[in-house]
């Protein structure tokens, strides 16, 4: 048997109309309606409304935890298990679902409450950066206040979060082949929303986790486990910590893993996975035509 890792993809990767060819399927149907009465607002109608609405973190994180855990529950209903899971940021709730780590709803309850307090996070600021010197950006971050590396997503491409003045400082000062400004309402994965993330803590300490049927491989620290204590103490820290997916990627091979199938809309970590792990079997699951037979 091939060893398998599923991933999931977060904010950034939503795209306008995903899910909506999961409605055809009744037990998809049945888990949108659900998800309407949680979150007072429908999955479907945003995913179909404009690309703006879609990408405003409040509507972001809960749609696309839903699409991707739909679109995961069909994979394991087709007989498909993982040997391993991750995900990127808003990534890492789905991986934890399919772990049995908390029940659906409870996940859904969660990402609702983060993405509320996200939304409400402003003033900072979070640009990616493609093809640079690793060592300069170190050394640049190193020496300017307010601003921190917040996805270490590849050895070619990062994120990087802080106060405006501070991440346009770095962007000014190291070379890029490609430095674009997020369209973020605040420094997510910095220090700067630790009042947020402290009042998301106190939800967190309020939940009680499951020990995981599968390893489960965490954003803040990248080592597979099943501890229902070291995961959540890992997902207490992430809103503010970095997102270290490159050492995710090099990690898989020594896991034992040989094919990951990225589970939600577009491609982005089987792309960045390709760049660190090259050798490793990809596969994406982006939508109901998608899904194994």
């Amino acid at each position: 048997m091939t060893k398998t890792a599923w991933v999931f993809p977060g904010q950034g990767s939503q795209v306008t109309g995903m899910g909506t060819d999961l409605l055809d399927i009744p037990s998809a149907r049945d888990k949108f309606a659900q998800a309407e009465a949680i979150l007072g607002w429908s999955v479907t109608d945003i995913c179909q409304s404009d690309a703006e609405q879609l990408s405003r973190t409040l509507y972001t994180q809960p749609s696309l935890y839903v699409v991707e855990t739909i679109l995961a529950d069909l994979i394991r209903e087709r007989g498909h298990q993982p040997d391993l899971v991750a995900g990127h940021s808003l990534g890492e709730y789905i991986a934890l679902y399919i772990a049995g780590i908390f029940d659906w709803s409870v996940g859904l309850h969660l990402v609702k409450r983060r993405a509320e307090l996200m939304d409400s996070v402003s003033g900072g600021m979070m640009a990616a950066l493609m093809n640079f010197d690793r060592e300069q950006l170190d050394m640049v971050i190193a020496q300017t206040p307010n601003v921190v590396l917040a996805n270490d997503n590849s050895p070619a491409q990062v994120v990087i979060s802080g106060t405006p003045e501070a991440v346009q400082a770095v962007m000014s000062q190291v070379k890029a082949k490609r430095a674009i400004p997020l369209k973020v309402s605040g420094a997510f994965h910095s220090h700067l929303i630790a009042a947020a993330a402290m009042e998301f803590q106190e939800i967190l300490e309020s939940v009680q986790f499951q020990p995981a049927i599968v390893p489960v491989v965490s954003n803040v620290e990248p080592i597979a486990t099943v501890d229902p204590e070291i995961l959540k103490q890992h997902l207490i820290k992430q809103m503010t910590g970095s997102v270290r997916w490159r050492e995710i990627s090099l990690l898989l091979p020594t896991q034992g893993i040989e094919r990951v199938v990225e589970i939600g809309p577009g491609n982005v970590l089987t792309g960045l996975i390709k760049r660190t792990s090259p050798g490793l079997i990809l596969e994406n699951v982006r939508n109901a035509t998608e899904l194994p037979v």
